[in-house]
């Protein structure tokens, strides 16, 4: 599968970041583009999200092996890996599965953990907008918010809607990803260890990752270490763009 991608940077260590459920790679865009003024940074769109093939297929062992096929098409040796959310679990089975690969994990706000999920109702609400019923995006986007009364959920959402000469389309795979949820929400599918330098960062106000739970995820990363970023809820990058840039940037760079 050739995934959807852009690249920023000629120069430095590789970084690969990878976008959460219903994202895609423009969600992390302004973070690419600073961090590529010393990384040659690859944002990608998974499979099933933005502008990359569909498939049937939608499982982390799977999305890791598009990883490190889409390292091997573009001669990338190894790379730290950035991942927010289903993305984190993604870079996650990676660096487990292919350590030799991988420099440093970064992982945004998620564990390695099962998960109950909030993410139904928001795709059952998408997959009720049928598409080609509408003209104006505004109509698509008031009919969204009467289903999921929350301005910044239908505004992330929206960012997934796509135009074409036939109209409107969903650029997420929903009705796969609708049917793949509880799979994704399992754990992270481990085996092994990775030894790398491991860093979980956690918003100071999301309960995605628990403190009390950290310990546990060193039988798997022992050289986990855990940063959290204050007045920062799930959407890290989104909510304290600044201090998640230099906090990142001083990762790499010790």
């Amino acid at each position: 599968m050739e995934l959807n991608y852009k690249v920023f940077g000629d120069v430095g260590e590789d970084v690969i970041v990878i976008h959460g459920l219903l994202g895609s790679l423009d969600n992390l865009q302004t973070f690419g583009k600073q961090i590529s003024k010393t990384y040659r940074v690859w944002l990608i769109d998974m499979r099933n999200h933005g502008h990359s093939p569909h498939s049937d297929e939608m499982s982390y062992t799977v999305m890791a092996e598009d990883i490190q096929s889409f390292m091997s098409q573009h001669q990338i040796g190894h790379a730290h890996l950035i991942g927010h959310s289903m993305g984190g679990k993604v870079a996650m089975t990676f660096a487990l599965n292919y350590p030799d690969l991988t420099d440093q994990l970064i992982v945004v706000d998620i564990g390695p953990k099962a998960y109950e999920g909030d993410h139904m109702s928001i795709m059952e609400a998408m997959l009720a907008i049928h598409t080609d019923d509408y003209t104006e995006r505004s109509q698509i986007e008031n009919d969204f918010f009467d289903k999921i009364p929350s301005k910044r959920i239908v505004q992330l959402m929206m960012k997934n809607l796509g135009r074409n000469r036939s109209g409107f389309y969903w650029k997420p795979n929903v009705q796969v990803l609708y049917d793949k949820y509880r799979d994704l929400m399992d754990e992270v599918p481990t085996h092994g260890e990775f030894v790398g330098k491991t860093s979980f960062i956690k918003g100071a106000n999301s309960d995605y990752i628990q403190v009390e739970d950290f310990d546990s995820f060193r039988i798997f990363f022992p050289e986990a270490q855990l940063y959290i970023v204050p007045n920062a809820g799930h959407w890290v990058h989104a909510d304290q763009p600044e201090y998640f840039y230099k906090l990142v940037c001083k990762i790499l760079e010790s």
